[in-house]
């Protein structure tokens, strides 16, 4: 729940001290890998560190994206696999799921977060900070003056990103929805039209549809998530038309009008209704529309040319997240801001490394930790009806790679653990094989309750798990984890029909 005005008036006080200027380790957002960032710098080191953020405290993840989503769509799942199991029954209740949603985003107050962050140890300045030239940052306060801080060993940038909104006519004037506006929405529209085929535009269509709304999704791509196996998109696509989403595949925007336009607020319906006209003609009416077609890097006003260094675009990192195109070893870059992976988890980890990179250059240390192993794995799920979990390479990521590929494929809905979850469970899972090493490179599975398969494909890729020592990690029955049993059995089986 939200803290007490005097808690968070006194949270604040005890956060900025307005004398100070100086700190071993300035961060530069305070999102969730930034806090990361903060605390492995110092926790073991003895080094001073601060966080600067002009919004709220645990950033994107927090109160726009991971933790609403989810809310969200957990129980959208919970309905859907009682609809599934013959003598349960259960139904939504829109309000009390946005009730819930509210508790665990705190009602958009990061009391809590800063709290944490002073328990830690770590101060907090907030404002809107720019690089101001090496180690120094710029902080512009809501009262207009200037606050100038200095890093004695290193900054660390985790501005993150934000929605990017395709140039089409008529659309950035009709003030559609992002993500941060429909995973914090005060009420469902009725007709709702979301723009995209990615997770985000997945998700989004998954809980407004199960949250009673009429909803049409418009992709320019002939498959939901792409960047998936094949096998993925086409189940979540499956899914989304019997739930009845309206799939328009394969078709852009070339219109958007809406005359009363209202900019009400954030989660709040954006006005009366919206027309979108496709590439084809036809047009897509509704009271709101989701616009979830991709994201751009928050580097544009950053201060970067103060430190030669091209605003407006992603940061290059080498693997100790260290930026690339500075004189010295004091920037670094975590989190979306760096693309190397648009994912809280990646980023938190990423966060990791260079906090320990930190720690150990100002100890003098030559021994510094990579973030090279942990991008081999890269999991992701995405938690639509089917969830799609992945992690590593897909098939064709590996043959682009020029790795000797084999895979293997089976269906999830052949095992007795799947099938005492739903008697008409649906799902596939496919292994990605260095053949040359014999080991496992990429794991994707797309299924009803999938999502902590994805750890043990990770282990096993990041470790470099022989196969053969796979085979001895026995799964336990009856339950989904039975899926690497049967799959290292048909590897075994199509090794040996191919000699």
């Amino acid at each position: 729940m939200p803290a007490a005005k005097d808690d968070r008036e006194d949270l604040m006080t005890a956060a900025v001290d307005p004398d100070r200027s100086e700190w071993d380790v300035i961060v530069l957002g305070g999102a969730a890998a930034g806090e990361n960032a903060a605390q492995y710098a110092s926790q073991f080191s003895g080094l001073s560190s601060v966080l600067v953020e002009d919004r709220l405290l645990g950033g994107e993840c927090s109160y726009w994206a991971c933790m609403p989503s989810k809310a969200l769509l957990r129980p959208v799942e919970v309905v859907d696999a009682a609809a599934h199991l013959p003598g349960v029954s259960a139904r939504l209740d829109p309000a009390g799921v946005l009730a819930r949603r509210d508790v665990v985003i705190n009602g958009l107050d990061d009391a809590s977060q800063v709290a944490w962050a002073l328990d830690t140890g770590i101060d907090v300045v907030r404002g809107y900070g720019r690089l101001a030239g090496d180690r120094t940052i710029a902080v512009s306060r809501p009262d207009g003056s200037v606050r100038t801080l200095t890093a004695r060993h290193a900054v660390v940038i985790d501005t993150g990103s934000c929605p990017a909104v395709p140039d089409v006519p008529g659309l950035r004037a009709a003030l559609p929805w992002t993500s941060r506006d429909v995973t914090t929405m005060h009420e469902v529209p009725r007709r709702v039209a979301v723009l995209g085929g990615g997770v985000v535009a997945c998700e989004a269509a998954t809980w407004l549809r199960g949250l009673g709304a009429e909803v049409t999704l418009v992709h320019r791509g002939e498959r939901l998530l792409a960047r998936n196996e094949p096998f993925a998109g086409d189940l979540v696509g499956e899914e989304l038309r019997e739930s009845g989403v309206r799939l328009r595949l394969g078709r852009t925007m070339s219109q958007v009008k809406r005359s009363d336009i209202r900019d009400t607020g954030e989660g709040r319906v954006h006005g009366g209704e919206v027309s979108v006209t496709l590439d084809d003609g036809t047009a897509v009416v509704a009271d709101e529309v989701v616009v979830a077609t991709g994201r751009t890097p928050n580097t544009g006003d950053i201060g970067l040319e103060t430190v030669g260094l091209s605003p407006g675009g992603y940061l290059d990192v080498d693997d100790q997240q260290g930026v690339r195109g500075i004189d010295g070893t004091w920037l670094y870059a975590i989190g979306d801001v760096c693309g190397r992976a648009l994912l809280t988890h990646m980023g938190k980890y990423q966060a990791r490394i260079a906090g320990e990179v930190i720690a150990a250059r100002a100890a003098g240390s030559a021994d510094l930790p990579s973030a090279a192993a942990g991008h081999v794995g890269a999991p992701q799920v995405v938690f639509t009806s089917p969830e799609v979990g992945s992690a590593g390479l897909t098939e064709r990521q590996a043959r682009e790679a020029g790795l000797d590929v084999e895979v293997v494929e089976y269906d999830l809905g052949a095992l007795a653990g799947t099938y005492v979850m739903r008697a008409d469970y649906r799902g596939r899972a496919k292994l990605v094989v260095d053949r040359a090493a014999d080991v496992l490179v990429g794991a994707t599975f797309a299924g009803a309750g999938i999502a902590d398969l994805v750890h043990s494909a990770t282990v096993a890729i990041v470790g470099r798990v022989p196969l053969s020592t796979l085979w001895h990690v026995v799964p336990s029955y009856p339950t989904a984890s039975e899926i690497w049993l049967r799959l290292l059995e048909t590897l075994r089986t199509q090794r040996h029909a191919g000699r």
